[in-house]
C-alpha cells in the first residue's frame, strides 16, 4: 500500500529542493529522516516535514496496523516549480532589474514494504 503527500508554495527554487531529495530517494523513512537532520540546507526541513506527513498517511489508510518507519519506503520524490513572485529591483543608470522569487511543489510517495 502506499500513501502520498504533498506540499505546496514552498519558498525554495526548485533546483536547490532537487539537491536535497536525491539525498533521500529510495531510502526509508528513518534513513531519510536521519540524513535530512543532519544535512546543512534549508530545504531539508519542509522536506522532513512532508516525508512525516506522507509516513502519517500511510499509518491512516492501514488502520490498526503498527507500522514501523523501517519497513516503510521512499517510492517517489519530486518537486516542480510553482508560481514565480516577481519583484523590480532599482539598477544603474535608472533601470529596474527583474528579481525572481521561485516558489515549488513537493510531491513524496511511500510504500509500505513487506
Amino acid at each position: 500500500m502506499e500513501a502520498v503527500a504533498k506540499t505546496k508554495y514552498v519558498r525554495i527554487s526548485p533546483r536547490k529542493m532537487r539537491q536535497v531529495l536525491q539525498l533521500v530517494k529510495g531510502k526509508t523513512v528513518e534513513d531519510a529522516l536521519d540524513i535530512l537532520y543532519f544535512t546543512n540546507k534549508r530545504a531539508a526541513e519542509p522536506i522532513a516535514k512532508t516525508i512525516k506527513s506522507a509516513f502519517a498517511n500511510l499509518g491512516n489508510k492501514e488502520e490498526g496496523k503498527r507500522i514501523d518507519m523501517r519497513d516503510v519506503l521512499i517510492k517517489n520524490a519530486y518537486v516542480n516549480g510553482g508560481p514565480t513572485l516577481k519583484r523590480l529591483r532599482p539598477m544603474s543608470m535608472g533601470r529596474a532589474g527583474r528579481i525572481r522569487k521561485r516558489t515549488s511543489h513537493l510531491t513524496i510517495v511511500v510504500e509500505h514494504s513487506s
